[in-house]
């Protein structure tokens, strides 16, 4: 397990219940007490930490290496059932956005979502989970083949934004995502949208348009990361910590200005110290969210959506 900087006093308490586990193996001496004492310690610290989490502390954990990716929920979700689909039919396949077909219980979806590595390797080849613009029009061909087909779209969010390249914005990025919010304002099916990591910029935005918009406890959503905000409002990146606390960027933020629906609440310390549960807890929540939505019919369907949307913000005349 990695540690971030904020989880250090975790970090020594854990390195003392393993020394002292392994002081009564070797010894053969009873060190219960020992142990249990350890063992309220850390859940007091662990309490402590994870219950006062500042906006920076939330960007750290939605980025943390052992954290489990569009991937990982999707195996969890469908297990063998899911068929991943490739390719936009005009470039490329672009390995950071995925997409396919599942089944969640006896209902098949059609998921979509960025996808990041897992070492250098991985890394390089989901681009970072930066989508080029062939991406954007692979999971617009998902979505409208999910749309002739009367399924439901589930889209996870994890990304750090859009690629950047020349080469992108020379394939049209700006129009790709643009026309993937337009074309999701009028998907004839429900969307239901899960923010799991990073949710940065453009790059989210052009898979996130959805029926019910949901965030996990220790996510972020934002026009630009705490980095990208400092190095350009106070030409550095060592005011990181203010710019996420300026943003406004975690689930509650979010929650509070009404740009999603609901936080998904994570096992302590995040997803990833528990991944069944985290992948349980979503679970449920996607499956609540498509009975609730299946009730409604098609035009009711897009103006709810439309509605959601057209009320963000505060617009002066």
């Amino acid at each position: 397990m990695e540690y971030l900087d904020f989880e250090l006093p975790i970090k020594e308490i854990n390195e003392q219940l393993s020394k002292c586990r392994v002081i009564g193996d070797e010894n053969e001496i009873d060190v219960t007490d020992t142990c249990e004492q350890l063992e309220e310690k850390l859940k007091a610290a662990k309490e402590d930490i994870y219950g006062n989490l500042t906006p920076w502390q939330r960007v750290q954990l939605s980025r943390h290496p052992s954290r489990p990716y569009t991937l990982d929920y999707i195996k969890a979700l469908c297990g063998d059932t899911f068929l991943e689909l490739h390719g936009d039919r005009n470039v490329r396949d672009d390995k950071a956005m995925i997409g396919g077909l599942g089944k969640i219980n006896d209902q098949s979806f059609m998921f979509i979502g960025t996808q990041k590595g897992y070492n250098t390797a991985t890394r390089k080849y989901r681009n970072f989970g930066m989508a080029n613009p062939e991406g954007y029009r692979k999971a617009l061909r998902l979505m409208k083949s999910a749309e002739k087909f009367g399924l439901p779209i589930v889209s996870f969010i994890d990304t750090p934004g859009a690629y950047p390249g020349l080469e992108a914005e020379e394939r049209g990025q700006g129009e790709a995502i643009a026309r993937n919010i337009y074309e999701m304002l009028s998907i004839k099916v429900p969307i239901i949208v899960v923010i799991i990591g990073e949710g940065a910029s453009g790059g989210a935005l052009g898979i996130g348009v959805g029926d019910r918009i949901n965030m996990l406890e220790n996510t972020w959503y934002s026009v630009i990361s705490p980095e990208s905000c400092s190095s350009i409002l106070w030409r550095s990146w060592e005011y990181k910590e203010q710019a996420a606390e300026a943003l406004k960027l975690t689930a509650t933020d979010m929650k509070k200005a009404k740009l999603v629906d609901k936080i998904i609440k994570e096992p302590l310390g995040g997803a990833h110290y528990d991944r069944e549960t985290a992948f349980q807890t979503v679970k449920s929540e996607i499956i609540k969210d498509f009975k609730a939505l299946d009730k409604l019919s098609t035009e009711q369907l897009i103006e709810q959506r439309r509605d959601k949307f057209d009320q963000m913000g505060v617009f002066k005349g």
